[in-house]
């Protein structure tokens, strides 16, 4: 394992729930983004590879969500969205509506990290 790696698998390792939630988050921001480019370069193997990393990593958020906890099933239809969304633009390969669930995913993990601020502001006041 080079550096680059041992240091991501330690920064996994040691994240907290919400860190590795943003990680997520982010990951599927940086996949539908590569998605769009293969596209456009008209690599359609990569478009599909990094469309399909983009589905796994919404999968396990769906998987992952805490069902006793009423918003999951708000985050539950946003994730059954994004998936279903990634599924068409992948067999269609379309870029245009891939950026349109770039714009929901980017939003969704400027939020998520903004709450993460947030706490940590209250957890350092209380």
């Amino acid at each position: 394992m080079n550096p680059y790696q041992q240091y991501q698998q330690n920064s996994v390792m040691s994240a907290s729930p919400a860190e590795l939630t943003l990680m997520l988050y982010s990951g599927g921001v940086r996949f539908i983004r590569q998605s769009i480019d293969c596209i456009e370069n008209r690599e359609v193997e990569n478009a599909h590879n990094a469309i399909v990393k983009a589905q796994e990593i919404y999968n396990h958020l769906t998987e992952t969500l805490d069902k006793e906890i009423a918003i999951s099933n708000q985050f539950g239809s946003l994730y059954d969205f994004i998936l279903r969304q990634l599924m068409q633009a992948n067999a269609q390969k379309d870029a245009a509506l891939l950026r349109e669930v770039l714009t929901l995913a980017e939003e969704l993990r400027d939020t998520w990290q903004e709450a993460m601020r947030q706490a940590n502001k209250q957890t350092r006041a209380g």
